[in-house]
């Protein structure tokens, strides 16, 4: 019996296995234990096979303990270092690491973190284009120390009222720059979220740099992209980054207005900051030790347009898919970087409670639903909880079209939606608008 049993484990078992599983069978058969008791465990009403499974997976999970070389002074290993060649029968020989006398990229060994010159024990927190912050508004507002106003401004909404300000035609004009960007400007059945999100981004802001004739100020903007700016600030006992890529930047001559006056700004001393316990206020923010305290506003000190003015996010799906409510809060934290760089770079790091803000905006759209946000950075003293907060007015989901469809939707024989453009919200672009004219009209 215990032949065939042993022929069974052969053409079942690993090579390794083997002499293991027979050694333990043969102990055990010699000392009248049952192949269950190997391992100090009793099988009722199992079959051998599988104890023996319990057994190989046991061997199987087991880690192989490390190979510890013991070096005994005085009985050093006889290595064919000297002969130059393989022998067999003598050690290998354990050569120093060759380092180059010039510098090779492909053969470049990054040192440790610890023996970097910008390492720090005290982590940093970076908010990045690729954060996805977990409670959305909610942690953004905390970690910026701002109290949030639902709605735009007056003032600002009152920009698009006026007719001397709107577009000749302008509701047939912003639908076609969607049907543009929809229908005529692919010849694919249904153009991708990464194409049209952006081409109906700028043809927004072509159809509004039209109104230059009208005012001349929107003649002293610029849009760039792929900047980097870079802003440090502490809150509470953490240290806290915004930096990185974000969207399109309208950058300006001259700042934005300032919206809230001392009055309001004084009258958040007593607002007290929601909190999300227990969940902390960094989660979802990347850690890092090799960093810089630095403020930069990504720009040349020379450059001509240092101003920050709108922030256009594109949430097209193509790095990190968002939430409406994790988008805002990507518009806010950017939003913030770009104001605090700047103040850092007009009234030092030291400044405290700002006599002038800094104002800065911020649209986000998916293509089809539009975010608005505008910052306006009070303080500089974001340590604590107490004083003045900065003020952020956010303007949530407004869409611009219910559909834009190339063929219509059909179901059980009725038209559920017809083919085209259909649901234009002629509102939503008159905010867009409003906020382009921001501080040139």
């Amino acid at each position: 019996m215990f032949t065939e049993s042993a022929q069974r484990l052969r053409s079942a078992v690993p090579l390794l296995a083997q002499t293991t599983l027979l050694n333990e069978t043969r102990n055990s058969v010699k000392h009248g234990a049952a192949l269950s008791r190997v391992h100090g465990r009793r099988h009722f009403n199992v079959s051998p096979c599988l104890s023996v499974r319990y057994i190989l997976d046991k061997v199987r999970t087991e880690k192989p303990q490390p190979h510890v070389k013991v070096e005994i002074p005085g009985l050093e290993r006889i290595t064919y270092a000297d002969r130059m060649h393989y022998i067999p029968g003598l050690s290998k020989p354990k050569f120093p690491t060759w380092e180059r006398s010039y510098k090779d990229q492909q053969h470049y060994k990054c040192p440790k973190a610890e023996d970097m010159p910008l390492y720090k024990k005290k982590p940093c927190y970076v908010f990045h284009q690729r954060t996805n912050v977990v409670e959305g508004v909610k942690q953004a507002l905390w970690l910026t120390k701002s109290k949030m106003i639902k709605g735009l401004p007056a003032q600002v909404l009152s920009l698009a009222d006026d007719p001397a300000n709107q577009i000749p035609n302008q509701d047939e004009m912003v639908q076609n720059a969607i049907k543009h960007s929809r229908f005529w400007d692919t010849t694919e059945q249904r153009p991708p979220r990464q194409k049209f999100c952006l081409s109906l981004m700028r043809n927004l802001l072509h159809l509004c740099g039209g109104l230059q004739v009208r005012h001349p100020a929107l003649g002293r903007r610029i849009l760039a992209e792929k900047y980097s700016p870079v802003a440090t600030w502490s809150r509470g006992e953490e240290l806290f980054q915004v930096r990185g890529q974000n969207g399109l930047l309208s950058s300006s001559t001259a700042p934005l207005p300032v919206l809230a006056g001392k009055e309001e700004v004084q009258g958040t001393v007593d607002h007290t900051l929601e909190t999300f316990y227990p969940l902390s206020p960094t989660i979802d923010l990347s850690i890092i030790h090799l960093y810089q305290e630095s403020n930069h506003t990504g720009f040349r000190g020379d450059y001509p347009y240092p101003h920050p003015h709108t922030l256009f996010f594109m949430e097209d799906g193509s790095t990190v898919k968002l939430l409406a409510d994790q988008l805002r809060a990507k518009m806010i934290m950017f939003a913030f970087g770009n104001a605090l760089a700047r103040a850092h770079a007009l009234y030092g790091s030291e400044a405290g409670e700002l006599d002038r803000p800094v104002v800065v905006q911020a649209v986000g759209s998916n293509g089809r639903m539009f975010q608005y946000v505008i910052l306006q950075l009070n303080t500089t003293s974001l340590q604590s909880d107490h004083g003045a907060k900065n003020l952020v007015w956010v303007e949530e989901d407004q869409e611009l079209y219910d559909y834009a469809k190339i063929r219509p939707l059909i179901r059980k024989k009725v038209v559920q939606v017809p083919a085209g453009l259909s649901g234009y919200q002629p509102e939503t672009f008159r905010k867009f608008l409003s906020l382009y004219l921001h501080g040139a009209v």
